[in-house]
Order: C-alpha cells, then sequence, then structure tokens
C-alpha cells in the first residue's frame, strides 16, 4: 500500500512552514489506519508513506479507513487535503536498504495513477483478494493500462466504499 498527498508541492505553496503540522497530521492518520489493519510501515519519504500487509484484505482495510480518517480530520481552512492510494500484490526483497523490485515500483505506478481520495489496485492485488470478502465495499474496472517503467499494460481496479466518494476522473496515465 503506498500512499501521497495530492498537490503536496501546492500544500508547501499555500501553508509555507505551517505544512510540516498538515503532513505531521497526516502522517498520523495513515499510520493509526496501517497499525489498525496489522500492516507495518516500511518507509516515509516527502509527502509518501509505504506500508505492507501479510493478507491482502488488510490492506484494503487499511485504505479505507485512510481515506475515512482524512475526510474527517479537521484541515487548516480553505485546504483540501486528499490522499491517493495504490494497492499490489508481490514479493518483493528485503535489503539493507528496505524492500526492492518490481512490486514495490508497480504499487508505486499504481497509487501515481489515482487521483486524491481514490484508491486503485492491481490485477495482483485483486488476485490476492480472491473471494474474500470486504464489508461495505466493491470495485470497478477501470481497464488496462500502461504504467510508467512497466513493461506489460497494467489491468486496474478501483475501490468503491459506500460513504466514499466514488467519482473521479480518468486515471491520470500518460498517452
Amino acid at each position: 500500500l503506498i500512499n501521497d498527498i495530492q498537490d503536496s508541492t501546492g500544500l508547501v505553496h499555500q501553508l509555507g512552514d505551517e505544512y510540516a503540522h498538515l503532513l505531521a497530521d497526516v502522517r498520523r492518520i495513515l499510520r493509526a489506519a496501517v497499525r489498525r489493519a496489522g500492516g507495518r510501515e516500511v518507509d516515509a519519504r516527502a509527502d509518501e508513506l509505504f506500508a505492507v500487509f501479510k493478507r491482502a484484505p488488510s490492506a484494503v482495510e487499511a485504505a479505507i479507513a485512510i481515506q475515512r480518517g482524512m475526510r474527517d480530520h479537521a484541515w487548516p481552512p480553505g485546504t483540501q487535503v486528499l490522499v491517493r492510494s495504490g494497492i499490489h500484490s508481490g514479493r518483493p526483497t528485503l535489503t539493507d536498504a528496505g524492500y526492492v523490485g518490481i512490486a514495490v515500483h508497480a504499487a508505486n505506478r499504481v497509487a501515481a495513477v489515482a487521483h486524491g481520495g481514490q484508491v486503485v489496485l492491481s490485477k495482483a492485488a485483486m488476485r490476492a483478494l480472491g473471494d474474500q470478502p470486504v464489508p461495505d465495499a466493491s470495485f470497478v474496472e477501470l481497464g488496462t493500462h500502461r504504467l510508467r517503467g512497466l513493461p506489460e499494460p497494467e489491468l486496474l481496479y478501483q475501490l468503491v466504499v459506500v460513504d466514499l466518494p466514488h467519482e473521479f476522473p480518468p486515471l491520470r496515465v500518460g498517452p
């Protein structure tokens, strides 16, 4: 599960030094959701947080909690703070530098095409979910897309949760 803040650069310009407080609040929401779902934070840099889970439903549970936490938080007046989330399943290699491998890059690319407030899953993540139900959630196929740096097009899905926004512009993929 990789999350990042939509238009973080714009928020930095808008808030100046106060952005540090906003980022701390975002990280608290993300970390709490990851912990509650049984995940483990792997890396946090700039406005991004990367976490791993033993089971795909736990990653989806965390993503839902993140989006609800972001929605329910009292952000500074005049700001819109949205997090995009990407979920991919694979087997990265654990090294002294952390997790590395194509699975990490694929998760990053899946998150990168999402919009703030949107949770996008790869075909591998959907396979890992199997027939395990996710309460209050369903999935919509978004089609097959070329993701930067990946050798093959990726079939992507959107998580739809009854109490969260679920209408977004087309994915942020290049031509």
